[in-house]
């Protein structure tokens, strides 16, 4: 604690305020409150996620999952929970193994349906499916029997039917059924499409995904929609006679990243229109005014710019014409789902700003061309929201969290939040948590760049720290004031933590998302050193203690930093990569490379460029760390051993970590453990060695 350097009137004013500060401090001890803690790793396994919060239509319940984890069975489950409207007694719904998703009310209020894969192992074999809950008591039963097993489900507004989103079932998922291959064997994987990678699928063949109708009552599937083409976000109409949804359909859907709204009438057989014709990709979240007349939906940046898209809010006649752009003076992403209000003159959704995300509602009303109305933020203050969904009363249901708080289901009523659970105040109680603040530095090109510095609780002024410099993922994307478990494991283990958002990064707006373009490792990395010389002018960071590290494009990024300056004495580069070039055709991001950089054999001088990190290895000096998962198709895992191998050859102190069976995120409970521990072991050794 810094001293006060106060001159008081009296002694007798010292002695009061002394007297009081003692007492103070031992009333904690007096009532029998534990005195808190630092939080430590194995906290992270008693954190319960809080997730997708539905209002019933009678407004008196919201329905939530619970993620929990069992460390010793090494698994993770999800449950159903209900929580009062008013915010009293939270009631667990579910209690099985097998993890529940998705909770939707039936528009009678007397269904609360969700996904799982319950049952025997042949059961489960035909993937998630429909299960419904009777309100009045009883065990869930099993709704649809699907094959390929859904994706996802919409209520009609009648909730005589469901709209399904199945992907095709793989025939080689059962080998001994298929047709000329007679063996349990696993089948060899065919492959003829240009996009034929992705993380967690593996391998893709030409299994598209589609539309289903299912009948509640008569329990019958009917395929709605076919062809080549990922159909997806299906919406309604209020009058129950149609649906839109969006879809990449085209010649060749890989090859195209473009997608539209479709409408099709809800009865099988029907043709699909195309409502939407422009080129930009991600026309998403589909959503039907009251009266049926429009559709609401996002809309990306065009093609070339996809992986920097900056989504904004537009409207289409439901019946065909010109979309109204409604944000494009916002500047900042939005995101959906999209709802509009009751008498449909206006729309809400989420977006992005600088280190926080919000809730804003804008009119429908815009003349073409007229960039929408002005944009309400609903929602202020140094907090992060998702999950948005609006009640039957106009108040908003969502998610929310900070800094020193994770996710919890909150309402949004008159202007006012209220929050409705309190998973993990039992947990937090006990913790002392380190302090986040806002930061901000300029960069020697001029830029300013925003971000997060995270203090150890007990901080102290006269001190240099150990500092950590983790470098979010993306990069779009931006370290926010949501609660970043590793900021606070870091911070309580003796680190200032500072996590900064440099160009590349969203909620700062379109030109900054894009300043990267084509240009990979060069502005970030300005804006990393320009915001470390920050923290070490302000004597916060120990210049001969800095370490570096990030997963993903954190992990790329790492590569790029310290093979540009050499002061970090320790790094960690999870799930990175360096040699740029051996990505092309290795991993899922074909259709950028493509359009950003262009093909390797024309554009070799630009591959070669962006692949610095490699090509100058012999000026890397830092030890460091690299890790991924053995079937990461993201950043898969040659880039890490390219690095290591790289470093090993060049004597520098290197180790590389594989986590078997794992993708691009490290899931499995005992290898997150074992990550972190590995985290802590490495910069402990270089950084705090003899100190």
């Amino acid at each position: 604690m810094s001293s006060l350097n106060l001159k008081p009137r009296s002694r007798s004013l010292v002695v009061l305020a002394f007297a009081a500060f003692f007492i103070a401090a031992l009333a904690p001890l007096a009532s029998g409150q534990a005195a808190k803690r630092p939080i430590v790793l194995d906290d992270l396994f008693k954190i319960k996620s809080v997730g997708s919060p539905q209002r019933s239509p009678d407004g008196k319940w919201v329905a939530y999952t619970v993620g929990t984890t069992d460390l010793e069975k090494d698994k993770r489950d999800t449950d159903l929970w209900m929580v009062g409207w008013d915010g009293g007694e939270e009631i667990r719904l579910t209690s099985s193994p097998d993890g529940e998703s998705t909770p939707l009310w039936s528009p009678d209020g007397r269904f609360l349906a969700f996904l799982t894969s319950r049952g025997t192992e042949e059961e489960k074999k035909l993937g998630a499916q429909v299960w419904l809950l009777d309100r009045r008591g009883g065990e869930a039963w099993r709704l649809t029997e699907v094959t390929g097993g859904v994706d996802s489900f919409v209520w009609s507004p009648d909730g005589r039917r469901l709209v399904l989103v199945v992907s095709e079932k793989d025939p080689a998922d059962e080998p001994e059924k298929m047709e000329g291959w007679k063996r349990k064997t696993t089948p060899p994987v065919v492959i003829d499409r240009y996009h034929f990678k992705q993380d967690r699928e593996g391998y893709l063949k030409r299994f598209w995904t589609h539309l289903w109708l299912f009948d509640v009552a008569a329990r019958k599937a009917e395929v709605l929609t076919s062809g080549p083409g990922y159909d997806g976000s299906p919406a309604w109409s209020p009058d129950g006679t149609r649906i839109a949804f969006s879809s990449n359909r085209g010649p060749d859907p890989d090859r195209n990243p473009d997608s539209n709204v479709f409408v099709v009438e809800a009865k099988p057989g029907a043709e699909v229109r195309q409502l939407t014709t422009s080129a930009t990709p991600d026309a998403t979240a589909p959503a039907w005014s009251p009266d049926g007349q429009s559709i609401a939906f996002l809309v990306g940046d065009e093609p070339r710019f996809s992986a920097y898209s900056q989504s904004k809010l537009a409207v289409v006649p439901a019946a065909g014409g010109a979309p109204k752009i409604l944000t494009a003076a916002l500047d900042r992403p939005v995101s959906g789902p999209l709802f509009w209000t009751a008498d449909g003159a206006g729309l809400l959704f989420q977006f992005e700003d600088d280190r926080e995300s919000c809730v804003g509602r804008v009119p429908a009303s815009a003349t073409t061309g007229s960039g929408g109305g002005p944009v309400e933020k609903l929602t202020t203050g140094r907090r992060t929201v998702s999950n948005v969904s609006l009640g039957p009363d106009g108040a908003i249901t969502l998610l929310s969290g900070a800094a020193d708080e994770t996710d919890e289901v909150w309402a949004l009523e008159k202007g006012q939040m209220r929050r409705l659970t309190h998973q993990n105040d039992a947990l937090f109680a006990g913790l002392e948590l380190a302090v986040t603040e806002p930061f901000t530095s300029k960069s020697k090109d001029g830029t300013v760049v925003n971000g997060l510095l995270v203090k150890p609780a007990a901080y102290d002024p006269a001190k240099l720290y150990p500092m950590l410099l983790r470098i979010h993922g993306g990069p779009v994307g931006q370290d926010d004031w949501s609660f970043s478990f590793e900021q606070q494991l870091f911070a309580a283990h003796g680190y200032v933590v500072l996590a900064v958002n440099y160009r590349g990064s969203s909620g700062r707006g379109s030109a900054y998302q894009k300043a990267i373009f084509a240009d990979w490792g060069r502005k970030e990395v300005i804006d990393l050193l320009g915001a470390v010389d920050r923290a070490v002018a302000m004597k916060i960071a120990d210049p001969a203690r800095l370490g570096i590290g990030g997963w993903s494009y954190g992990g790329i990024l790492t590569d790029y930093t310290i093979a540009t300056d050499t002061r970090f004495k320790a790094g960690i580069s999870g799930a990175g990569s360096a040699l740029q070039l051996a990505m092309y055709g290795s991993d899922q991001y074909i259709r950028q490379y493509e359009l950003e950089i262009g093909v390797p054999w024309k554009a070799t001088e630009a591959w070669v460029r962006i692949s610095y990190p490699f090509f100058k290895a012999d000026r890397i000096k830092t030890p460091t760390l690299f890790m991924g998962g053995e079937k990461d198709f993201n950043v898969p895992i040659i880039g890490g051993e390219q690095m290591y191998q790289a470093l090993k050859s060049l004597g520098v102190e290197t180790q590389l970590v594989v986590y078997p069976g794992q993708f691009h995120g490290i899931r499995t409970p005992s290898y997150v453990k074992d990550l972190y521990e590995r985290y802590l072991a490495w910069y402990d050794k270089f950084l705090k060695a003899g100190k």
